[in-house]
């Protein structure tokens, strides 16, 4: 189960300024069924220029929330040498920077010394914070979200940590 891209839209519709997301992990759950993964194990990639067979609902969101000012930047985590499934994200994180989205990554051994929460997260305004909580699988458990200002502050310290040290996308070569 995972949470519906309405109500995750409405939630991110309202954000007025910037919306941050740190990932962690060097997987998520997917399926070998999966026709987007198994078609890039056998090879296949997207292409930039042919933006019709790539754009998709969260691209639309994203773009729709960036073209009304608010800044959004996500910051990845990962280990060396990358998870296939890292891989594979790697390899169409440009869809989401084409929609608007800022995108660093930072290799694991970098982030030792970094204070991090327990799980994923997204963080609208610097005062909304919501965890994304996963099994040992990668499979979405639930959500948690607080507007605690103590947990939100971390957070933004947390992401900021991040960000400075991680890698802009177009830099890290995998």
């Amino acid at each position: 189960m995972s949470q519906s891209l309405s109500s995750f839209a409405d939630l991110i519709r309202s954000v007025e300024h910037s919306a941050v997301h740190l990932e962690m992990r060097d997987a998520y759950a997917i399926s070998n069924e999966d026709e987007g993964f198994a078609a890039w194990k056998q090879g296949h990639r997207l292409d930039p220029g042919d933006r019709a067979s790539w754009w998709r609902p969260w691209l639309d969101l994203v773009q729709e929330i960036t073209g009304k000012g608010v800044v959004i930047r996500r910051a990845r985590i990962v280990g060396e040498p990358p998870s296939e499934y890292i891989r594979y994200e790697h390899s169409f994180t440009f869809t989401n920077i084409a929609a608007g989205e800022d995108i660093r990554w930072l290799p694991r051994r970098q982030a030792s010394e970094l204070t991090l929460p327990g799980n994923d997260f997204w963080l609208f305004d610097s005062r909304v914070v919501q965890f994304n909580v996963f099994d040992g699988e990668g499979h979405w458990v639930h959500t948690d979200q607080t507007d605690e200002p103590a947990v939100a502050r971390m957070c933004s310290t947390a992401f900021n940590a991040v960000w400075e040290q991680a890698i802009p996308h177009d830099k890290y070569a995998i």
